[in-house]
């Protein structure tokens, strides 16, 4: 991995491809290698930039991040200062999940000149609840002395459909390894930016980008019914519900269930995917899409 030094922190990442860039945002608790393959796949047609946000995977967190958090909108400056040190000035297609998907609505809310097309994966516009909150804050309080792996205890279930722990274990080995290696100062400061992160509801109608909502039909962190609630909250919003998925939906993509993309998107929006295309390519048909590696 190459490392970025920022203003505030320094940024270990993948960049890998060329063409018109994309970038990859991972999840709570996990870092750049839940993208690896899609990176794999993507890289063949063009640019992939797959960082570990600050305090995940190789990237440190900064001084007193732990106690005061890292808010969403403090990740994605982070993002485009990543991409003004690599000299990526023109729009990205950003793929979020989960917390990345926080991430991306304030990427596009602050830097939106910078965003070609938005695909949210398993993600949430509204705000924690106070139990929510009130649970983050005091998971961020103990997780320095009970350590990652109570985390990992807690976020496993959530994040793979059951035939994925039957028939793909190796998969949910490795994210645990992932998230047990994480470091609890970045855990904390990440929780306590997520229970601050604010309702983003009212910003959804004012997306105009080819924009992507996808959800695990199983999902009890995002709900399919709630995905279908921001997806209709906006003219350039479509939606696709993957089968049999829980909250990584990524492992439970194939290239039959969403190729091209089962969605319904406005008639005056352009399908996510035109944004990879160049301008003389086939725009009627999707980029290749990974196999799921789930039966």
């Amino acid at each position: 991995m190459k490392t970025a030094q920022l203003s505030k922190a320094s940024l270990s990442y993948v960049d890998e491809g060329t063409g018109r860039p994309v970038l990859l945002v991972h999840g709570f608790p996990l870092d750049h290698t839940m993208w690896d393959a899609q990176i794999a796949a993507l890289a063949t047609k063009v640019r992939v930039i797959a960082p570990d946000l600050r305090g995940f995977g190789r990237s440190p967190v900064a001084p007193g991040d732990a106690e005061r958090g890292i808010m969403m909108e403090d990740f994605a400056d982070d993002l485009v200062e990543l991409l003004d040190q690599l000299a990526v000035h023109e729009p990205v297609v950003f793929v979020g999940l989960s917390m990345g998907g926080y991430i991306g609505w304030q990427f596009a809310r602050k830097h939106g000149g910078r965003v070609r097309a938005l695909v949210q994966c398993d993600t949430r516009a509204i705000a924690d609840n106070d139990e929510a909150r009130a649970g983050r804050i005091k998971t961020a309080e103990s997780v320095t002395e009970t350590g990652s792996g109570k985390v990992a205890d807690a976020m496993e279930p959530k994040l793979f459909a059951p035939a994925t722990f039957e028939k793909r274990p190796e998969i949910v080995a490795a994210t645990r390894k992932v998230m047990e290696t994480t470091p609890p100062a970045g855990i904390a400061a990440a929780l306590r930016g997520m229970a601050a992160r604010p309702d983003v509801t009212d910003f959804l109608p004012t997306i105009k980008v080819p924009t992507l909502v996808m959800v695990g039909e199983h999902d009890v962190i995002s709900s399919a019914a709630e995905m279908k609630t921001i997806a209709d909250k906006g003219e350039p919003v479509g939606r696709a519900k993957v089968r049999a998925g829980v909250h990584r939906s990524m492992y439970c993509v194939d290239r039959h269930r969403i190729s091209p993309p089962k969605t319904r998107i406005s008639r005056r929006a352009v399908p996510w995917w035109t944004a990879l295309r160049p301008r003389h390519a086939d725009r009627s048909q999707p980029p290749p899409v990974v196999p799921s590696p789930d039966p």
